[in-house]
């Protein structure tokens, strides 16, 4: 038995995006849904009470930076991560290959795993996928990942073969050490910016069997038009009845491709780490909340938006507190980008459940001046 269950209850016709339903242990997801990224078991300025209020129905928590501190074991004897950080609803967690993979000199990569030195200490560690799998079952989030290789970009293709190769043996090492029953584990097509080799590896992973699939090695470095091409390469491959993820993606013309490609979750720390340098997301497009000609502004960031913040307070005064380096302009940025990402998935949902994600798709990049990259 799986300790999800995915449900796809429509499908657009005029795109691949469809509509769907997952549960899990601590709830229900609808899905398209965008993931706030908790990576220290915290999504940055924002406490679990206010995450509820933007309409947070999940969130990424990470392996890497967890085990270095404050230690999977900790948590565990704390009674797991939920109960650590005080949020009931689902969570996911990344089984930390693509932050060893930034590492860059300070990590080894061997068939058993992967060597590094600590970012924080230089202290010397070694994740393999026994040890990353144990690492988030002692976590207990919802949903856990395989730990997996992620190849550079550029990168020859020969070597990008031989990487994915390694992530289809050490996804077949995870599914054997995985053992605890109310987790999902998900696997994570790899395979570069080659379309042959994505298919490739999205046929390996599938053969191993998991409750969902993701893509990952996306937003390394390519450029847009490559990313959104690799988004469509094997989601015919991929299994209909389970859910699909892409991992690490964050510009919101990103994450209407990927639905529009069929995908399903979408997580990023574009929208909190945006927020603390002053850029705000809204239906017509970023703005530079520290820039001179928001002085005296007196409208709310975004006409259209109905967020705690655009309902409360001005350019003015966000610009005022950005500038003077207030803790508040963290908090009330956050709180508004966060809004605007999971509103955005809401109007997608609603889009697709009307049949008119087309449409949808069509106006969210007019109203930017933007057009498609595919």
């Amino acid at each position: 038995m799986s300790a999800i269950k995915f449900e796809l209850i429509k499908k657009d016709p005029g795109s691949a995006a469809r509509l769907g339903s997952l549960t899990t242990t601590h709830g229900r997801i609808e899905t398209p849904i965008f993931m706030p990224v908790g990576t220290q078991a915290t999504v940055k300025a924002m406490t679990p009470e206010e995450l509820v209020e933007v309409g947070s129905q999940i969130i990424l928590a990470n392996t890497y930076h967890l085990y270095l501190r404050p230690g999977h074991e900790l948590i565990a004897r704390l009674g797991g991560l939920h109960r650590f950080m005080h949020w009931d609803r689902p969570m996911l967690t990344d089984s930390g290959g693509f932050q060893v993979f930034s590492l860059g000199e300070l990590r080894k990569i061997s068939e058993e795993g992967v060597n590094f030195r600590s970012h924080i200490d230089g202290s010397r560690h070694f994740i393999s996928p026994e040890v990353s799998i144990a690492i988030q079952e002692a976590l207990g989030a919802d949903i856990a990942m395989c730990f997996d290789e992620c190849p550079p970009y550029p990168a020859e293709q020969s070597y990008v073969k031989k990487s994915l190769e390694l992530t289809t043996r050490w996804a077949r090492r995870c599914k054997e050490a995985h053992s605890r029953p109310d987790q999902a584990l998900f696997g994570i097509v790899q395979g570069g910016m080659h379309p042959d080799l994505r298919r490739e590896s999205a046929k390996q992973i599938i053969d191993i069997g998991f409750d969902g699939y993701a893509l990952g090695g996306l937003s390394v470095g390519e450029e847009k038009e490559i990313m959104h091409q690799m988004m469509h390469e094997c989601t015919d491959i991929l299994p209909e009845d389970s859910p699909r993820y892409i991992m690490g993606i964050g510009a919101p013309e990103d994450l209407i491709e990927g639905i529009n490609a069929g995908f399903d979750m979408f997580d990023c720390v574009m929208p909190t780490r945006n927020a603390r340098n002053g850029a705000l997301f809204t239906s017509f497009g970023r703005i530079n909340i520290k820039a001179a000609i928001f002085e005296e502004d007196q409208s709310p960031v975004d006409p259209e938006c109905g967020c705690y913040v655009c309902r409360n307070y001005s350019r003015a005064y966000l610009r005022h507190l950005y500038r003077s380096q207030e803790i508040l302009a963290s908090r009330l940025n956050s709180w508004h980008n966060l809004q605007y990402y999971l509103d955005l998935m809401g109007k997608a949902r609603s889009a697709i459940d009307k049949g008119e994600f087309a449409g949808f798709r069509r106006e969210f990049y007019a109203k930017r001046n933007l057009s498609p990259s595919l």
